[in-house]
C-alpha cells in the first residue's frame, strides 16, 4: 500500500509539471470565439527572427473602428486605413517572451459599439533551422492533381463554387482528382525512387472554366474543397515526412484569380497592376480589352531596356482572368511574403515553387526570397524563368554576380536551357555542331551559374509537351534523356506518367491533354499503372527503367556531390564522368544503331583501367581495360566503389 501511494504521488508531480511545463508555452485566455469577416494571416506563431506582422482585416466599416489588443508581449505599432472603408491594416510586434495563445482583437467604433476577433499565436512545432530544403540528392514528382488519383468523388462537385461541373471527356474540365489521391500512392512514388513531391496548386481557383489547373487563384489561405481540405493537406505533408521525403508547395505571387473575393472591393487603388484601367472596362473585360504582359522578360536584365518595356512586362495581365498583383504596393508585399511563410509553418514545407518568376516586381522577388531565407536558412525555393539563355537563368541564382548588383536570393531556377539542349541532342543528326553537341557544350555554360548542382532540370512539366512526344515517340532516346539528366549536377524534375511513357501525339502542345488522367487513379480505369494491370509491354519496362536509375541515384553521393568530367562526342557517343572519395559513376550515351568498339584509352585521366565496374540497369561486371565493345544504341550507366 505504502508503494502503490508512493507511485500514486509521483505520478501526479509529472502530471503537474508537464501541465505546468505546458502552460509555461501558452496562456489560457478568456475570448469570445468570435470572428469578423477576414482576418489574414488566419493565425501565427512565436518565436519567429521577424517579430513583426501585419494583419489585413476585412469586415463592412470595419475602417471606422479603433483596434485594441491586451495580452501580454503583442503591441499594436501601427494601424492603416485602406481607400476602401472595408479593411484594416494592422502592424503588430510580437515580443520575443510572448507565449502561445488566444486573445481577442477589440475594434471600437465612435458610438461605443464594438466588434471582436479572436485571434491565435500557436507554439511552432520545429525551428527554423530543422526546414531542409531540397536539394541534388533529390527527385522530385511533378502532379496535375485534378489529374492524378480521385480518392474521395464526394467532394468532385462543390455547389457553392463556379464551376460545378466534372467531365473527364473535356481535357479542360475538372476530372476530380484529389490531394487524398496524392497520399494514397505516395509508396507508389517512393518505390520509384523519388524523394519530393511537388504538386501544382491546391489551394482554391473560383473561376468559371479552367479551374482544375490551380494557378488562378481566389483564395491565398484556403483549400480548395475539390482537392480536399486543410487537414488532408497536412496529412499528405506528413505522410511523406514519415518516410523521409518532401512536399512542395507551388505558389503564384504574380497574380490571382479575377474572381478572387478581393476584386469585388480592392482594398487600395494600386491593390493591382493596370487597376483604375480595369475598373473602367471591367463591364466590357475579356481577352480583347485586357493589358497583357508583353512578355519580354528580358527586360529584367538588359541595360538599354525602354521603361515602357519594363512595365509592359512586369504590369501588363498574364491572361484576362489573372489580375495582376501590385507588389510595389507595400500592404500587398507583405500579405504575400507572410503567405509564404504561413504555409511553410502550417504543412512544413520542404520547399517553394515560384510560378512565373520573372514577371512580378523584381526588387520584391528578391525581398520576398530574402524573408523566407533569413527565416530559414536550409530551405529551397526554385523559381521558373521559361527562357533558354543560360545569361537569364542565372541571374535569378542567388550569388550571381549580376552587372546591375541584383542579388535574388533565390536558391534554384529552371533549367530550361538544358531541356531544350537535351531534345535537340535526341531529334538532331550527328555532326560537328548538331546532336550530342548540343548537351556537352550546354553543359559547358554551368561555368556561368553560381551553383550548378542547385538548378532544377527536367525532360518536360505540366505546361510543355511529354518528352515521349518531344522525342518523337523514340523510346530509346527517351531513356538516354531520361537517365542523363539523371546523373547531371542539377536537381532532377519529372512529370507524372513519363514513367509510363504518356504522351499528346494527338494534340501536340496541348495543355488540356498533356495534363492527362493517370490511369488506375479513378475506380472503373481498365488500365492501372499503380498496380501494372493493363500496361503494355513497353510501359512496364519504362516503369522498371525508372525505379532502377532513380533508386540508384538516390543512394550516388558522386551523383549528389561529386565532381563531374565530360569527354566531346566522338562517333556517335558521349562520355560523363561523376566522382568523388567513394563512388565512380559513368554515363554513356550511344547513338549508334550497330555495334560499336570505343577505344577506353581516351579516358585513361580518370583512372579506371583495371577496375570492375558494374552496369546498374543489368547488373553485370567487367573491367574497364582498353576498349568497350557496345552492341546497342542506348544509355550505360556503370558505377564502381572506391
Amino acid at each position: 500500500m505504502k508503494n502503490f501511494v508512493l507511485i500514486f504521488v509521483f505520478s501526479i508531480l509529472i502530471s503537474c509539471n508537464n501541465s505546468n511545463k505546458s502552460s509555461m508555452n501558452s496562456i489560457a485566455e478568456k475570448v469570445s470565439n468570435s470572428s469578423l469577416e477576414r482576418v489574414e494571416p488566419s493565425n501565427w506563431w512565436i518565436n519567429f527572427k521577424d517579430s513583426s506582422l501585419q494583419l489585413m482585416v476585412k469586415e463592412p466599416t470595419i475602417g471606422d473602428s479603433k483596434p485594441s489588443i491586451s495580452y501580454a508581449g503583442v503591441t499594436i505599432k501601427n494601424v492603416h486605413k485602406a481607400k476602401s472603408n472595408n479593411y484594416l491594416f494592422i502592424d503588430l510586434e510580437i515580443d520575443k517572451k510572448t507565449k502561445a495563445g488566444k486573445f481577442d482583437i477589440v475594434f471600437t467604433f465612435d458610438d461605443g459599439s464594438t466588434k471582436r476577433h479572436t485571434y491565435e499565436l500557436k507554439d511552432r512545432q520545429k525551428s527554423s533551422e530543422e526546414y531542409i530544403g531540397f536539394n541534388s540528392s533529390d527527385a522530385i514528382y511533378l502532379i496535375t492533381p485534378d489529374r492524378f488519383s480521385n480518392a474521395d468523388e464526394t467532394n468532385d462537385v462543390n455547389e457553392n463554387l463556379n464551376e460545378k461541373t466534372i467531365n473527364r471527356k473535356d481535357d479542360y474540365a475538372r476530372h476530380g482528382g484529389d490531394i487524398k489521391g496524392i497520399t494514397n500512392h505516395i509508396d507508389y512514388i517512393a518505390d520509384l525512387g523519388f524523394t519530393t513531391v511537388w504538386p501544382c496548386p491546391v489551394l482554391t481557383n473560383d473561376m468559371h472554366r479552367g479551374s482544375y489547373h490551380g494557378y488562378a487563384i481566389t483564395d491565398f489561405y484556403q483549400v480548395d474543397p475539390r482537392f480536399g481540405t486543410l487537414e488532408e493537406y497536412k496529412e499528405l505533408a506528413n505522410e511523406l515526412n514519415k518516410k523521409g521525403m518532401k512536399l512542395i508547395m507551388d505558389q503564384v505571387a504574380n497574380h490571382c484569380g479575377l474572381e478572387h473575393w478581393w476584386m469585388k472591393d480592392l482594398p487600395f487603388e494600386d491593390w493591382v497592376n493596370n487597376q483604375k484601367y480595369y475598373e473602367e472596362n471591367k463591364e466590357n473585360w475579356n481577352n480583347q480589352t485586357v493589358k497583357v504582359s508583353n512578355h519580354r522578360r528580358t527586360t529584367n536584365q538588359d541595360l538599354y531596356a525602354a521603361e515602357s518595356d519594363k512595365k509592359g512586362n512586369s504590369e501588363g495581365w498574364f491572361v484576362d482572368t489573372m489580375p495582376d498583383l501590385n507588389q510595389r504596393n507595400p500592404f500587398m508585399a507583405k500579405y504575400i511574403i507572410q503567405n509564404s511563410i504561413w504555409w511553410i509553418e502550417t504543412l512544413g514545407l520542404g520547399g517553394i515553387r515560384q510560378d512565373t518568376y520573372p514577371y512580378p516586381d523584381k526588387q520584391f522577388m528578391s525581398n520576398w526570397a530574402g524573408a523566407i531565407m533569413n527565416e530559414y536558412p536550409k530551405f529551397s525555393i526554385v523559381g521558373e524563368e521559361w527562357s533558354y539563355n543560360p545569361l537569364l537563368i542565372g541571374y535569378w541564382q542567388k550569388g550571381a554576380k549580376n552587372k546591375d548588383g541584383y542579388e535574388s536570393n533565390l536558391t534554384s531556377t529552371m533549367d530550361f536551357a538544358m531541356q531544350n539542349n537535351i531534345v535537340e541532342a535526341f531529334n538532331q543528326h550527328e555532326s560537328y555542331n548538331s546532336g550530342l553537341t548540343k548537351i556537352y557544350e550546354g553543359l559547358a555554360n554551368d561555368f556561368h551559374y553560381a551553383s550548378p548542382k542547385d538548378i532544377m532540370i527536367f525532360p518536360d512539366n505540366h505546361d510543355m509537351s511529354r518528352i515521349f512526344t518531344q522525342l518523337k515517340g523514340d523510346i530509346v532516346n527517351t531513356k538516354m534523356a531520361i537517365s542523363y539528366l539523371l546523373m547531371l549536377p542539377r536537381i532532377p524534375q519529372l512529370y507524372y506518367g513519363t514513367e509510363i511513357l504518356m504522351n499528346d501525339f494527338a494534340k501536340p502542345g496541348d495543355h488540356g491533354l498533356i495534363r492527362t488522367d493517370f490511369p488506375g487513379g479513378w475506380n472503373g480505369d481498365i488500365v492501372n499503372a499503380f498496380t501494372g494491370e493493363g500496361l503494355s509491354v513497353e510501359q512496364k519496362d519504362m516503369q522498371l527503367f525508372f525505379k532502377k536509375v532513380l533508386n540508384f541515384r538516390k543512394n550516388s553521393t558522386a551523383i549528389h556531390e561529386g565532381k563531374t568530367f565530360h569527354f566531346a562526342p566522338e562517333n556517335n557517343t558521349y562520355f560523363l564522368f561523376r566522382m568523388d572519395e567513394k563512388e565512380t559513376v559513368v554515363h554513356i550515351i550511344n547513338k549508334n544503331e550497330k555495334p560499336i568498339t570505343i577505344d577506353l584509352e581516351r579516358f585513361s585521366e580518370v583512372g579506371l583501367k583495371g577496375k570492375t565496374v558494374k552496369n546498374i540497369l543489368t547488373d553485370e561486371t567487367f573491367i574497364w581495360d582498353k576498349t568497350l565493345e557496345i552492341s546497342n544504341k542506348g544509355s550505360l550507366i556503370l558505377t564502381l566503389k572506391h
